[in-house]
């Protein structure tokens, strides 16, 4: 059995199984399991309302997944994409109320000013990893807090006292009249044409670029690559830079798209940690993560549709989510299995 054949099944299986297990736990808990997936079916593609929504939560998983997996793929574990995405939210937020520019320039800015903002809040974690080796997983959990704290107060200054920032003018705006019409007024907007790109540009920094090649090499080994000559600790604080910009990016579809504001937050949005789990299923391969933000962003619109159709609690679609995710960490159990069922086909043969 072909390795690439191989990496293909293991998600798909890992799929299946927590499928299969989620089924279990929904009888043993007294619900139909047939009820509650079509429930869950009915939430994410039931009207073209439910589907609208759908891609519209997938959104911003997409850019969550991605700031995820490129920390992944050049050897550092970005814990901190909640609070760079916190900190892209206010920054695309403050630029699309503040200023008044035309189309072609206000919504360019505002998404650059997003890419920014959650690529110096990674800047700070990426410095000090490089410069005085402190654990980058310790200093991006702490700066979420503190990120949290920052917006809800600079929240507060930027609004006079209240308890969100004024709408973004419609030339900051990412919403569509076209998608609105389309969807029956959903939220859908034009945000899932800039994951796409954001795909294609991790694709190509990662694939394509001399500097992507460094980058993974001063992942994979930091002592070689300095041998060979790379700049390790430029590579570390640019790897980062580069994830916290993808999580900035996130923050803009909320800022810009979904809400057109930002409120004062009680508590995390979990987007960036739901990124964890996306770049997880994804294998942290760019369209690996564009096909895991679908899975998770799809079961966490559905899972909404259970409670009222199926009486089914939407703690059990977290649980159906978790249980993939352990399948899919458990990997290399499956892989195994695969890979001596496809020996003993081999040699049968």
């Amino acid at each position: 059995m072909s390795k690439r054949l191989v990496n293909i099944l293991v998600p798909l299986i890992s799929i299946l199984l927590g499928l299969i297990i989620g089924a279990i736990v929904m009888a043993i808990s007294g619900f139909s399991p047939v009820e509650g997936y079509v429930a869950l079916w009915n939430g994410i593609f039931m009207d073209t309302y439910t589907m609208g929504e759908t891609v519209r939560q997938i959104t911003p998983y997409v850019f969550a997944g991605l700031a995820v997996a490129f920390a992944f793929r050049t050897g550092l574990f970005n814990i901190g994409v909640e609070g760079q995405l916190i900190m892209g939210w206010l920054a695309a937020a403050y630029v699309g109320f503040k200023f008044d520019l035309p189309t072609v320039i206000h919504l360019p800015l505002a998404l650059i000013a997003a890419a920014v903002a959650g690529a110096l809040w990674a800047f700070i974690p990426g410095l000090l990893k490089a410069k005085l080796q402190v654990h980058e997983v310790i200093v991006t959990i702490m700066m979420n807090y503190t990120a949290l704290h920052v917006a809800n107060a600079l929240i507060g200054t930027l609004s006079g006292g209240d308890e969100r920032t004024p709408k973004v003018q419609e030339t900051a705006s990412l919403r569509s009249s076209f998608f609105e019409s389309l969807t029956d007024y959903s939220r859908m907007h034009w945000g899932f044409v800039v994951a796409l790109i954001a795909v294609l540009v991790m694709w190509f920094i990662l694939e394509k670029t001399t500097r992507g090649y460094e980058l993974k090499a001063v992942g994979f080994n930091k002592h070689a690559s300095q041998y060979a000559g790379m700049n390790v600790n430029k590579n570390i604080i640019l790897a980062m830079v580069i994830s916290g910009a993808f999580a900035g990016l996130g923050g803009a579809m909320e800022a810009l798209g979904t809400f057109e504001n930002m409120s004062k937050l009680h508590g995390f949005t979990g987007i960036g940690f739901d990124g964890i789990a996306v770049a997880l299923l994804g294998a942290n391969q760019p369209f690996g993560v564009l096909l895991g933000a679908i899975l998770f962003g799809s079961l966490k619109n559905g899972g909404l549709n259970m409670p009222s159709e199926a009486g089914v609690p939407t703690e059990i679609v977290n649980i159906v989510i978790a249980l993939i995710i352990f399948f899919v960490a458990s990997g290399y159990i499956i892989r195994v299995v695969l890979e001596r069922f496809g020996k003993q086909r081999k040699e049968e043969k």
